[in-house]
């Protein structure tokens, strides 16, 4: 069996994600809209309840295109709001709506503004869990432009989640066979 990050071993979803997607590169403008507004649902919660229910999710965020999750209304927010297959948080889905409309509104894409914030250069790998910040310079400038440009519910510790989730760092502990030379 692999050695892999301790928390990528705790749940069969948990292993699922851990190997096949947690810390790859992704650039699709849709799948990081995805991967945005799933780590805005899952503040506050475990990141757990999010995997178990992203199936819902997608079906009830038209699978996370832009175009179709920004032309939802009030009608479209109330049946969320009614769907029990999802974080019905009122907030959470509004913001997924503006974010939606915000980055129809990117002229560079939201692939290429996210990855803009990606960090360059060598990064100390780090040996354990406790060495995995909640946070980095990046993720705070990220935050604060996307605040700016009119994205919500994308603060520092969302932001870092975020980049870890679609490989723009590699926090995958040193022993992990994920882990990148």
């Amino acid at each position: 069996m692999p050695t892999r990050c301790a928390w990528g071993d705790s749940a069969p979803e948990y292993v699922a994600y851990h190997d096949e997607e947690w810390g790859t590169p992704l650039h699709a403008d849709d799948a990081l809209f995805e991967r945005m507004c799933l780590e805005a649902f899952q503040s506050g919660l475990a990141w757990i309840t999010i995997l178990r229910k992203r199936p819902a999710f997608r079906a009830a965020f038209a699978g996370f295109s832009i175009d179709a999750v920004a032309e939802f209304d009030a009608d479209d927010e109330a049946r969320l709001m009614a769907d029990a297959g999802i974080v019905r948080n009122r907030a959470k889905i509004t913001a997924a709506v503006r974010n939606a409309r915000t980055a129809q509104q990117q002229p560079e894409g939201l692939s290429a503004l996210l990855w803009s914030f990606a960090p360059t250069g060598p990064r100390t790998r780090p040996a354990t869990l406790a060495d995995v910040p909640a946070t980095s310079p990046e993720s705070v400038a990220m935050a604060r432009e996307l605040k700016r440009r009119g994205f919500v519910f994308v603060g520092p510790t969302t932001g870092y989640a975020l980049m870890q989730a679609t490989g723009m760092v590699d926090d995958h502990v040193a022993d992990c066979f994920r882990a990148f030379p």
